[in-house]
């Protein structure tokens, strides 16, 4: 039989991590596995001494968070196979098998547990995560990375060695779970689902709804910026832009629709900023191998130029600026007294701050290029 590691964070759980450990032990001893249980402990109670005690091997992490102890607890895995659960008594560790055999007949690279389609049972989880929380990101995971899983946060689940290395996870919060999930399908693992059940905790659970599953929603907008960035940018952008051009042209060019044009560049401006911001968000993810190199970011931080950049923007900076002047002039001809130019003096805003908008892109790409050695230069030595 090959070796299986079992990991499981913990913090301050002294009154399950005991039975989370002899529920593994037992399933060790009746299939006949060569397994070991890893505890990544941060807890100020007696949990590490318990665990020890039972042949745990207990390991303190140098950071804390969900991701952190769990990358800490892999990194010292010696399985072929791999488990991992919290050691809190929500998940009943004499399911381990059902975990393993997937994996071990070949049938599975990756094995998710599903608690939604399984039994929740009462007081296990807050009603807000079970029929919102939870299946709301569950459904945006599977429409944004084109997979179909049924329970994504679900915390008990299994891996071969293998696909774990080959997964290449990162991040060191709540979104460690996702980041599993999603890395999994983009290198076309085979994943396989199994229904649980779900108890509640003995103790304080330690989740914190809002900001645990603001980390998810930030994790998946770092992978896909298009449908949270890009889109809804690019609509604001258009409908500034077309509100704009409908004052201009067909318009009263006094005061009277000095709202209207205001409202319109204020539209343009926030559209480019969230484009832009998408576009860092992009370029970021890129640079630090959270996502490929594709589309439209492979060509510009290839072909990235921060001369070009600073050019195009400064001259859209200096094209505000004289519409502002020709403002200014013709302000002072009149003795600066009753002025209509309205729309001449919103168009020159709206040019100077996409110009220093694209100036500040340029810049931010260059300082992020150049922090992974890929400056403007992509020239090879041979």
């Amino acid at each position: 039989m090959p070796k299986v590691s079992v990991v499981m964070p913990s913090l301050d759980e002294e009154g399950t991590v005991g039975l989370c450990i002899e529920k593994i032990k037992k399933v060790f001893d009746e299939k006949q596995i060569d397994g070991e249980i890893i505890l990544a402990d941060n807890s100020a109670d007696k949990t590490p001494e318990i665990a020890r005690a039972l042949g745990a091997t207990v390991i303190t992490p140098k950071k804390r968070g969900y991701g952190n102890a769990y990358l800490a607890g892999l990194s010292h895995a010696k399985g072929d196979f791999i488990v991992i659960a919290d050691a809190d008594g929500t998940y009943d560790l004499s399911a381990t098998w059902q975990f393993l055999e997937p994996l071990i007949n070949g049938e599975a690279d990756f094995v998710m547990g599903d608690r939604l389609g399984g039994k929740i049972e009462k007081g296990a989880m807050p009603k807000l995560h079970q029929y919102i929380g939870n299946p709301l990101l569950t459904a945006i995971l599977n429409r944004l990375f084109k997979i179909k899983i049924s329970d994504t946060h679900c915390g008990m689940r299994s891996f071969t060695k293998a696909a774990y290395e080959k997964m290449g996870l990162k991040t060191g919060g709540m979104e460690f779970a996702s980041e599993m999930i999603v890395e999994a399908a983009r290198k076309n693992m085979r994943i396989k689902e199994v229904t649980i059940t779900y108890y509640p905790r003995s103790a304080p659970s330690k989740l914190h709804s809002f900001s645990d599953g603001w980390r998810h929603l930030r994790f998946m907008m770092l992978y896909k910026p298009v449908p949270f960035l890009f889109v809804p940018g690019t609509l604001v952008f258009l409908l500034g832009v077309l509100l704009s051009l409908t004052i201009l042209l067909w318009g009263d060019s006094g005061t009277s629709r000095m709202h209207s044009v205001i409202f319109s560049s204020i539209l343009v401006i926030i559209g480019v900023q969230t484009i832009a911001t998408g576009i860092y968000v992009k370029a970021y993810a890129a640079v630090q191998g959270l996502c490929e190199k594709e589309g439209f970011i492979k060509k510009l931080l290839d072909y990235h130029s921060l001369e070009k950049e600073l050019v195009l923007g400064v001259v859209l900076l200096l094209v505000g600026l004289a519409i502002g002047v020709k403002v200014v002039l013709t302000w002072m001809s009149v003795g600066f007294g009753s002025l209509s130019e309205v729309n001449n003096a919103v168009m020159a805003m709206v040019f100077a701050a996409i110009g220093i908008q694209l100036i500040f892109t340029a810049i931010f790409l260059s300082v992020l290029l150049l922090e992974r050695g890929e400056t403007e230069s992509q020239d090879a030595i041979t």
